[in-house]
């Protein structure tokens, strides 16, 4: 619990209100108590403000005469957020020591100051960093490293070799180095290609539950400084990611494309393999990107929600599109005569 002073002084927002107004956690403007800090960055829900029974609210200066509760006055109410929500974490903290049925081989290195939960597997020429807490269940396979005051929750696999930085945060059931979908053909029959890459994972990665990041089949797979991942995204084999990209849940990007720093990639998105993005894109929800993107901006693809009714009219003309427009090249031959 903090005085609305403490927090605003770690925000650095100006203070409107009773700054020892005593806050224990965060909610949203429609739900929060008089205990609780509540924001407002979206203008849609400009119109819950004058209701809130919330204790304070973060929110622009440009609205303070609109707030009834005390209030944190800040450019980025939203970051103010993040901050304050850090503040008042209530997630356990990681155990101390390891777990009596954690397995360690004898050629793995694991730092005192390090925690492996029951049940964990640390194997052959591993290495475990200072203050990392291993969940129950994980395992850090062969030659594998994981970097300082990194968390590992319950039932993370870590196959061979593969690389993880410090301070990254992997959820449950993340699969790091899996093999690539690699094969031959031969006379019908597929033959397996060995990935012989790895994964590397750089400082300060976060990785949503379930996604699953192949490892490289020649060169490695990697995921730059500061990205966020989302659950259930699946990097395939060879892929790059720059630095704080960050993208969204049911993510699919195929092998060896390179994603640029800074991109913000939406759910659902599918990106074809052996293509580039550049720097600074953002790609919206359900696009399919076929092609490399070579300039910053935001791209889109498909169309939007429509009644039953209309959408089965608009596919039947999608099926005329082709017959229309060589009727439309003969009409302007015939205009240009």
């Amino acid at each position: 619990m903090l005085t609305l002073g403490a927090i605003a002084e770690h925000l650095g927002a100006a203070c409107r209100g009773d700054s020892g107004r005593l806050i224990d956690g965060v909610a949203t403007l429609s739900s929060a108590g008089p205990s609780q800090i509540a924001f407002l960055s979206n203008p849609a829900y400009r119109a819950q403000l004058a209701a809130t029974k919330a204790g304070a609210v973060i929110l622009a200066p440009t609205l303070a005469d609109e707030c009834p509760v005390d209030a944190l006055l800040m450019q980025n109410p939203y970051l103010g957020f993040a901050q304050v929500a850090s503040l008042l974490d209530r997630s356990p903290p990681p155990a101390t020591g390891c777990h009596g049925s954690a397995i360690v081989h004898p050629t793995a290195v694991v730092e005192p100051s390090a925690h492996l939960g029951p049940n964990c597997v640390v194997e052959a020429g591993a290495y475990v960093g200072a203050n990392v807490a291993v969940g129950a269940g994980c395992v850090v396979g062969p030659g594998a490293r994981v970097g300082a005051d990194s968390r590992l929750w319950a039932n993370v696999t870590l196959y061979h070799g593969v690389r993880i930085g410090e301070r990254c945060i992997l959820h449950s059931g993340v699969v790091i180095g899996s093999d690539g979908f690699g094969f031959a053909q031969d006379r019908g029959q597929w033959v397996k290609i060995p990935q012989t890459g790895t994964v590397i994972v750089e400082d300060e990665v976060e990785i949503g539950a379930n996604t699953v990041i192949d490892r490289g089949a020649l060169d490695d797979t990697r995921i730059g400084r500061g990205v966020k991942l989302d659950n259930l995204i699946q990097v395939a084999h060879n892929v790059q990611i720059g630095e704080n990209t960050a993208i969204a849940g049911c993510t699919a990007i195929a092998g060896s494309t390179r994603v640029g720093r800074n991109c913000t990639i939406a759910g659902g998105v599918g990106i074809v393999g052996h293509i580039e993005i550049a720097d600074r894109v953002h790609v919206a929800a359900m696009t399919l990107v076929t092609k490399s993107i070579t300039e910053a901006g935001a791209v889109a693809s498909g169309t939007g929600m429509l009644p039953v009714a209309e959408w089965k009219k608009s596919v039947a003309r999608f099926r005329q599109l082709d017959d229309m427009a060589r009727r439309l090249r003969r009409l302007e031959a015939l205009i240009h005569k």
